[in-house]
């Protein structure tokens, strides 16, 4: 059986809170941490820079689930510097951090043919095509690995709140 492993970007982290705060809808997150536990959702270690550069219960909750935040490991930086060289405007100058270009390396290793693994590699984001601005959504597309939001994740789990 196949199963679903996302990698997920700031942006969905954020508008998640944003729109369902952690300590009002309690079971949104609690099924977010079961996924977490089956290492069926993780992040590159920069979205966990970029979510906790704010002060808030995101950040709280993103420091407290520190499995989720995975580290660059050697595999991921031929890909990474390939992503950077082809798509440069994703390394977002000006900004503190730029997690774009990680989430997209980190779900092309997991995906790659020599990753021996029976489940589906999906970057979630809130992130959004628009014209040829490059985002996340239109790199992945370039690399053939499937983007859907936050809300497409819930509905592809089932969920029902």
């Amino acid at each position: 059986m196949t199963s679903n492993t996302y990698v997920i970007d700031s942006s969905s982290l954020i508008e998640l809170h944003r729109h369902n705060p952690i300590d009002v809808y309690r079971t949104v997150w609690k099924h977010m941490e079961t996924l977490i536990k089956k290492n069926q959702l993780v992040a590159p270690k920069e979205v966990l820079n970029e979510i906790t550069s704010n002060d808030d219960n995101l950040s709280k909750w993103a420091k407290t689930h520190q499995e989720l935040f995975l580290e660059l490991d050697q595999t991921q930086i031929p890909i990474l510097k390939d992503v950077l060289k082809e798509y440069p405007s994703l390394s977002q100058e000006g900004r503190k951090y730029a997690a774009d270009a990680f989430v997209v390396a980190l779900a092309k290793t997991m995906s790659s043919p020599q990753t021996l693994t029976s489940m589906k590699i999906i970057v979630v984001t809130d992130e959004k095509i628009r014209g040829n601005k490059i985002k996340i959504p239109f790199v992945c597309k370039k690399y053939g690995i499937q983007a859907i939001d936050i809300i497409e994740m819930f509905r592809m789990e089932g969920w029902k709140f």
